[in-house]
């Protein structure tokens, strides 16, 4: 997939675990384990806002395109 999801990057510059950042997002550890492994399908932008505030981050600081 040219998705690249760099959650982990993100979550270890800001000293966080998983199940931290899905309490304070408010979805549950394993959706939050389907996104970081890149099996998602979509994400809403509620997510992606919530995680981005939670994180002080971008969208662009945790998804990456890389073509094929």
């Amino acid at each position: 997939m040219p998705i690249i999801i760099n959650l982990d990057v993100m979550l270890a510059k800001r000293k966080m675990r998983s199940n931290e950042l899905a309490d304070k997002v408010g979805i549950t550890t394993a959706n939050l384990s389907i996104l970081k492994t890149g099996k998602a399908k979509a994400i809403r932008f509620s997510t992606l806002e919530a995680i981005c505030q939670v994180l002080e981050c971008q969208p662009g600081d945790i998804m990456e395109f890389i073509e094929e």
